[in-house]
């Protein structure tokens, strides 16, 4: 058996098996069928996938398409007779196990799985073991568990923290990371330990031009040594245009499959959902706003930082240059948003733009300057009462979603409102995200994209003054980048400002009035 131990618990068997090409896959899953338990319908049926050893796939469909499920199977985070009722086989190498949807079926040793199969999740922070204080503590956590020795240990994480651009990050607590510097951990953890096979799930989501460019080079790297990669997206982007195979997903089975030459930007994607980089972005520019009115935000020489420094606990004048931390995130800096202005936030990872944003409603108070809300200061209100005004996108929905149901989650927030009116606006802040027919929906339940859907539906819903989203095209198809652009050009109708942060420049630059770049601790126009 190779590295990892026994595939299987139990008395389940792994049978040895060839293609009949004589060309022996890294990895191959047939899936007749696969089901959620629970769940009436087929979450996928009749996929079939195989990757050699060295070669980039890419399976490409739109939200709830059946991508990340059959991305799980192939990596063990999902498990016939665990997980659902899996009818097909699951291969690595030589090794072959049948599902038939059984109680004798075999039952996945995750260990041993995860020894020759690396994946990264959307959420990146579900990757990570969460009881470690450092990035280098994380990195080693798997070597650590495998038993290499120390030295070995140490000279493979300063290695993979190269490659990913994490050697000046090794000391912080994972925890403290951007989104960006938390996906490129996520995949050094998983390239740490060398698996034969690499199942990435949207891995350019949250990261910056040069983050990108490490992943695109690492993935390089891999495959000249013979690492299989797959890569699971909803977006024809770069990285998967150096595929030499897609897959494309559609309602959880294969719609189309050859080389991206071959389908191109044709109608297979296009149904699919898929994003054509490039062509999908921006918002109608058909947007005004009132250069001369009252601002709806006002930030006036904000300083902060989570280094050293004097924290003030109020007052709404600029404080004194001591009150600004040594290793300061923000300097200095001014913002001032008017009614139904769109201003997009762009810089690169760690540079302190998801702090800004926790700014505008009070997650965060600013240890010099001030933050104003429709011409108030927002120093002495509570977090609460600010949420009246400042609705907040995060860049992780899980962060924000705790209630029962999708109509549940939307109506918290309106509970100061009379019923029907609280209903009315609920179920119309679903339909506008597309999330209808979700309403009695879990929202764990829901894929990834739709949950970020839910988020912005419950943030629209309270019609706040001030509309702040952070990395909010991050894992939308096609018609959920359309539902983004439509619901926020309609909350700018209304008068709302919106800031959104973005790695996306395209997209940026389609979309608002103004661009800034977050740099040095200030913002500046690009």
């Amino acid at each position: 058996m190779a590295r990892g131990g026994a595939l299987v618990n139990g008395d389940g068997r792994a049978q040895p098996g060839q293609p009949a090409t004589g060309a022996l896959p890294a990895a191959a899953a047939r899936i007749r069928s696969f089901s959620f338990h629970g769940d009436a319908g087929d979450a996928l049926r009749d996929v079939q996938l195989s990757v050699l050893p060295g070669t980039l796939t890419a399976v490409l469909g739109g939200s709830g398409s059946g991508k990340t499920t059959l991305g799980k199977l192939l990596a063990g985070w999902l498990r016939g007779g665990h997980s659902g009722v899996l009818r097909g086989s699951l291969a690595l190498g030589a090794d072959r196990l049948e599902f038939h949807g059984g109680s004798g079926d075999p039952r996945i040793n995750p260990a041993a799985w995860s020894g020759r199969v690396g994946y990264v999740p959307q959420d990146a922070a579900a990757m990570l073991s969460s009881v470690r204080s450092t990035v280098a503590d994380e990195l080693a956590f798997g070597l650590e568990n495998r038993g290499v020795p120390r030295p070995e240990m140490i000279r493979q994480v300063a290695r993979i923290a190269e490659q990913t651009g994490l050697s000046g990050l090794l000391e912080r607590d994972p925890a403290e990371l951007s989104g960006g510097e938390l996906r490129r951990l996520a995949v050094a953890c998983a390239v740490i330990a060398d698996p034969q096979v690499l199942v990435l799930d949207e891995p350019l989501g949250s990261l910056d031009a040069d983050g990108a460019s490490r992943l695109r080079t690492l993935v390089n790297r891999l495959l000249e040594a013979g690492t299989a990669v797959v890569l699971l997206s909803q977006t024809a982007d770069a990285l998967a245009r150096s595929a030499g195979h897609w897959i494309v997903l559609n309602g959880g089975t294969v719609t189309a499959e050859g080389r991206p030459a071959e389908l191109g930007n044709g109608a297979a994607l296009r149904d699919a959902g898929v994003v054509a980089e490039g062509l999908d972005a921006g918002m109608p520019k058909n947007l005004t706003w009132a250069a001369a009115s009252t601002p709806v935000l006002e930030l006036r020489g904000i300083g902060f930082g989570y280094g050293p420094g004097k924290t003030r606990a109020g007052g709404s004048a600029r404080g004194p240059a001591g009150n600004v931390p040594r290793a300061a995130l923000l300097r200095d800096l001014d913002l001032t948003v008017r009614p139904g202005e769109l201003v997009a936030i762009t810089g690169p990872n760690g540079t302190g733009k998801s702090t800004l944003l926790r700014h505008f409603n009070g997650l965060l108070r600013p240890q010099a300057g001030e933050v104003r809300v429709e011409g108030r200061g927002i120093d002495r209100i509570p977090t609460g009462r600010i949420a009246a005004s400042v609705g907040m996108l995060f860049q992780q929905p899980r962060d924000q979603l705790f209630e029962r149901t999708a109509l549940r989650e939307v109506g918290f927030g309106l509970r100061r409102l009379a019923g029907a009116e609280a209903a009315g606006r609920a179920q119309e802040a679903l339909a506008a995200v597309g999330l209808s027919g979700a309403a009695q929906t879990h929202p764990a339940e829901l894929p990834s994209s739709s949950q970020r859907l839910l988020a912005l539906a419950t943030v629209l819903a309270r019609r706040p003054a001030v509309i702040a989203l952070d990395e909010p095209t991050v894992g939308l198809d096609r018609q959920g980048l359309e539902r983004l652009q439509h619901t926020i050009a309609a909350a700018a109708a209304r008068g709302a400002g919106v800031v959104l942060v973005t790695h996306d420049l395209a997209y940026a630059r389609a979309s608002a009035h103004r661009v800034l770049a977050l740099d040095g601790g200030s913002l500046r126009d690009i």
